[in-house]
């Protein structure tokens, strides 16, 4: 796995080890960055179940000003930690360790212009972090909010307007914008 474009572009990042995890394949982030790649430039992000980083990273790559990582997977963390300081990428990353919906409540932005959620499929937290999203101060109409699911995966997505989904062989990415 590598960064695909900007100032980090083609510097590999590490995975996690084990099956804890699943990294978006290149092909398929190079997809979802050609789609955001307006909103990207100077975006504070939030990379939720974040994995190796991989996300978060790329849009630090492409022009982001801050990213938060949010994982509580202890290999994936030191995935993540190695990751941003290879890229040289740590001072413009926050890591939060431990349950997501404890540090989303922590993210101390103002704003977040684009959420990241990557949740293990058939978990149901898809659920629980829309609900979540509607109380953060910090996620409001401008926020883009990108859900990774498993293709046949349905959510309630009350609340908040599709703009798009993009559907792969196995998975989708929905994207979404909470309504007025």
């Amino acid at each position: 796995m590598r960064v695909i474009a900007g100032k980090c572009r083609s510097l590999q990042l590490k995975t996690p080890k084990g099956v804890n995890t699943r990294p978006t394949l290149d092909r398929i982030k190079e997809t979802l960055f050609n789609i955001i790649q307006n909103e990207v430039p100077g975006a504070v992000v939030a990379d939720i179940f974040a994995g190796s980083g991989a996300l978060g990273i790329e849009a630090l790559s492409r022009g982001a000003s801050k990213s938060y990582f949010i994982d509580n997977d202890t290999e994936a963390l030191k995935c993540i930690e190695d990751n941003l300081a290879f890229t040289k990428l740590k001072d413009s990353s926050t890591i939060l360790k431990g349950d997501v919906f404890t540090n989303l409540s922590r993210i101390n932005a103002q704003h977040l212009d684009i959420i990241f959620i990557d949740p293990p499929y058939e978990s149901g937290y898809e659920q629980k972090l829309f609900d979540t999203f509607k109380n953060l101060g910090n996620v409001d109409t401008e926020t883009l909010i990108i859900l990774e699911s498993a293709k046949d995966m349905s959510v309630d997505f009350d609340g908040f307007d599709i703009i798009k989904t993009k559907e792969y062989k196995t998975n989708k990415h929905t994207f979404l914008r909470r309504k007025p």
